[in-house]
């Protein structure tokens, strides 16, 4: 593909590597490193000069190293005349943190919002924001991609009697994501009301709609500590259902998560690759991940092309 040029950062290279491999080309060179005190330092290896530039970095592991690389990346590009720098943000860094939900709370999703359109990117490409107010934040465009026309293809292959299931929400946020998914399978939904005593901690759960004998699939943005969906899970059999799996698009697994996991009813939680899932399977086999590079993949290729990106928001590309 001419004029294209993909850079990866530390965060998920092999994510990268799929999305390059997707549109026949390799990642471009670049050297990141820390100097001796800490900071980052990128070298990009090779000429950017009018080429169509694609930084892909993913928010998570050491989340500011991270999104620290991906700014000097960005800015390193664009003095070097590039003629259009994209952010590939699979997993948006920040992006809980979008609203003030207590006094003197900061807003970090619209200062990391901020950071990446001073560092000189012009168009940024996403998935699942926590909340997709999140675009406004950008004086620039943002491409929301969606992880579900991979998970529904999932739920069909893998789960059998998919057609007697019940989509589940685990809290009111999430309640247009469920209805969307049941209504493209037609099947029913339901709804869990959480009170929270202080963040990260679930206090009291309330079920909304009926789960007696049926399957229930939890599907949600994120999974953090897992506590919500596990206490979620309780609840459902408690309510009747056969049994319950989990779908979340962005699999962070930190803390007692994988221990939780483990030790919970949930017989598969199934996670997109927008981060890396490699050790966390090694210690958690319920965990199953989904590709979505080829969903990034071909809405680099329709945005080098100047074609419409909205065909994804309901299909898997072949």
């Amino acid at each position: 593909m001419p004029n294209i040029k993909i850079f990866a950062g530390n965060s998920h290279p092999e994510l990268a590597q799929r999305i390059a491999q997707r549109l026949g080309t390799e990642p471009s060179k670049v050297v990141l490193k820390k100097f001796a005190n800490q900071e980052t330092c990128v070298e990009i290896g090779e000429s950017v000069r009018g080429e169509d530039v694609y930084i892909l970095q993913s928010g998570c592991g050491e989340v500011n190293d991270h999104l620290m690389e991906l700014l000097i990346m960005i800015h390193a590009c664009k003095i070097a005349s590039a003629e259009r720098v994209t952010a590939v943000i699979p997993c948006y860094p920040y992006a809980r943190q979008d609203k003030k939900d207590k006094s003197r709370a900061p807003i970090s999703a619209k200062l990391v919002a901020n950071m990446l359109s001073v560092a000189g990117a012009d168009h940024i490409i996403t998935m699942d924001l926590h909340a997709s107010q999140i675009q406004g934040f950008f004086d620039i465009p943002v491409d929301n991609l969606y992880a579900e026309p991979a998970v529904l293809k999932w739920i069909k292959e893998n789960i059998q009697n998919w057609r007697d299931c019940t989509i589940v929400s685990p809290d009111a946020g999430g309640a247009k994501r469920v209805v969307s998914i049941a209504d493209r399978l037609n099947v029913n939904f339901a709804l869990i009301h959480k009170e929270r005593a202080i963040a990260n901690e679930v206090e009291r759960m309330t079920l909304v709609g009926d789960v007696t004998n049926r399957t229930a699939i939890i599907v949600d943005d994120m999974a953090d500590t897992c506590g919500t969906v596990v206490k979620a899970a309780e609840k459902l059999r408690e309510a009747g259902a056969k049994c319950v799996y989990a779908v979340m698009t962005h699999g962070v697994f930190s803390g007692p998560a994988l221990n939780r996991l483990m030790e919970s009813c949930i017989e598969a939680i199934v996670v997109s690759n927008t981060i890396p899932q490699h050790e966390k399977i090694a210690r958690c086999p319920k965990i199953q991940v989904v590709d979505v590079s080829s969903i990034i993949g071909e809405s680099i290729r329709r945005t080098h092309n100047g074609e419409s990106v909205s065909y994804l928001f309901g299909n898997v590309p072949l």
